[in-house]
């Protein structure tokens, strides 16, 4: 499966001072770093993450991400979509290498 989410802390946090501008990008980069040390194949984008894998394993890894963030904020959003696909494996890759496949043919025929 592969799961895009996106977690960020609101409100604030009793003893982690906040960034002038509002920047969530310490929070961020803890849940970032949960996903890299998981060793499952992952993404980073400006505004998503994404991570593939077994369910069990892709959700724990969500989840301790989500805890990483915790301690930024009185509390925490998740984002979270799902591509369910059983028995496909590489689809990270896979699925942009067909949109690019697919882009390549319409410039060909057009």
């Amino acid at each position: 499966m592969l799961v895009a989410f996106s977690v960020a802390p609101s409100g604030t946090a009793p003893h982690t001072p906040t960034a002038a501008d509002g920047s969530v990008h310490d929070a961020v980069a803890a849940a970032v770093k949960v996903v890299r040390d998981s060793g499952l194949p992952h993404r980073t984008t400006s505004m998503f993450t994404e991570i593939e894998g077994e369910w069990d394993e892709v959700f724990a890894v969500v989840k301790a991400a989500t805890d990483a963030v915790m301690p930024f904020g009185s509390r925490v959003s998740l984002v979270l979509k799902a591509d369910i696909r059983p028995g496909r494996t590489g689809e990270l890759d896979g699925k942009i290498e067909r949109l690019e496949t697919a882009i390549a043919a319409l410039e060909v025929d057009g």
